[in-house]
């Protein structure tokens, strides 16, 4: 039998039959489909995380003062920290946050104590300076965030990071609310609802660090938070302790994120083997429909191959007849599936705003995924129909 001859008798069994071909089809369409799709968006999700992880963890760096030893340098970091370190070129933002030891006050909202419920609770109070806001992404959810002058006239006012507002029961600074810690009052002006580093401070009072130098008696911030632009971080640690103390370089601390290459493959590692396992069940039902199919068409055509075989035809014929017909659908199902995979990727990608990230090789060998798994779907059907002899077909088949 020629390969011309074995293709039309492939062709002629499927077109015989166009709706449970097109079923049959439809299986591995969906299979390929969704394993196309499905690595497709965990490529393009993996490069989505890894581009949020970068723009927060691998661009930020800590300064702090190192721990003074005997007869050594005055080891602080400056009040004008930030503003000397926005100079070097791929600094975003810089800001200062220092923990306030208020001794044993508690801080209250209500002018009187109530016996019913508390209203003294005793919360971090940090002092930072208005850079540092924009440093750790803050979103405000009401109200304002104090500046400059608030810290350098020492402003009695305060921002809350949204648990503490919660737990004083304030909602909104619409209606003036104040707040006491100890005795001294002070005047709450915004609300912070999050932030995408710094977590702590959204369970804490936030006052500027003039107002805590000038009531709490700080003598230098405890720690300077620097956003660099991606890509700087390691230049920029390495220029920051000359560029904040000139004068005693050696005394700053640094503290920078290492290399998070490994980290950013373990992510995409993971992702991709739990969509390639999902898209593998996919292709998996596929598979066991063509055979199931195949293997029904068999049963059906038991008269034509009986037929076929008094003919003349040998066994090899009727097997690789139906390994082409198994072949055939699952090819077709690949080109279909790697289509459609594809424009969901891209689909997707449009929706949530991202960049579609596929490999090109990806859609190319879908097809000949798809011929390989129709021949191994087919191969049981094609030996069994091999392996029935001409007078039993015959006689079953009329």
């Amino acid at each position: 039998m020629r390969a011309g001859d074995l293709l039309d008798e492939s062709l002629a069994g499927l077109v015989t039959r166009p709706g449970r071909t097109a079923l049959t089809i439809l299986g591995t369409v969906i299979g390929l489909g969704a394993l196309v799709a499905t690595l497709g968006l965990s490529r393009t999700a993996s490069n989505r995380i890894v581009g949020r992880f970068d723009e927060v963890a691998a661009t930020e760096i800590q300064l702090t003062s190192r721990p003074q030893a005997l007869g050594e340098i005055d080891p602080a970091l400056p009040w004008n920290g930030p503003s000397l370190i926005r100079r070097l070129e791929g600094v975003a933002a810089a800001g200062n946050t220092t923990a306030v030891d208020t001794g044993d006050a508690l801080i209250r909202t209500a002018p009187v104590r109530d016996p019913i419920r508390q209203t003294e609770f005793r919360l971090a109070v940090q002092a930072v300076s208005p850079g540092l806001f924009e440093a750790i992404h803050a979103d405000v959810a009401n109200g304002r965030l104090f500046d400059e002058g608030h810290s350098a006239r020492g402003d009695r006012v305060v921002v809350l990071g949204r648990t503490a507002a919660a737990r004083l029961g304030i909602a909104t600074v619409s209606n003036q609310p104040a707040l006491a810690i100890g005795d001294d009052v002070f005047s709450v002006i915004g609300i912070v609802e999050d932030v995408t580093r710094q977590h702590e401070l959204l369970a804490s009072v936030m006052i500027p660090e003039g107002t805590a130098a000038a009531d709490y008696r700080l003598a230098s911030p405890e720690l300077l938070l620097v956003e660099t632009d991606i890509g700087a971080t390691q230049l920029i640690a390495q220029m920051a302790p000359l560029a904040v103390r000139p004068d005693a370089a050696h005394v700053i601390k640094v503290a920078a994120p290492a290399e998070q290459r490994r980290v950013r493959d373990n992510v995409e590692s993971d992702l991709e083997l739990l969509f390639l396992f999902l898209g593998g069940i996919s292709l998996l039902v596929g598979a066991i429909g063509i055979a199931n199919v195949t293997l029904v068409s068999v049963m059906e055509r038991t008269g034509e191959i009986g037929l076929r075989r008094a003919l003349g035809a040998h066994r090899r014929h009727i097997a690789v007849q139906f390994l082409a017909e198994s072949a055939t659908m699952g090819t077709v199902g690949g080109v279909i599936g790697a289509s459609l995979g594809t424009l969901v990727v891209v689909g997707v990608a449009a929706a949530q705003q991202w960049t579609p990230v596929l490999d090109p090789e990806l859609p190319l060998l879908a097809p000949l995924v798809g011929a390989v798994t129709g021949l191994v779907a087919g191969l049981y059907p094609a030996l069994r129909a091999a392996s029935m002899e001409p007078v039993d077909s015959l006689r079953s088949g009329t």
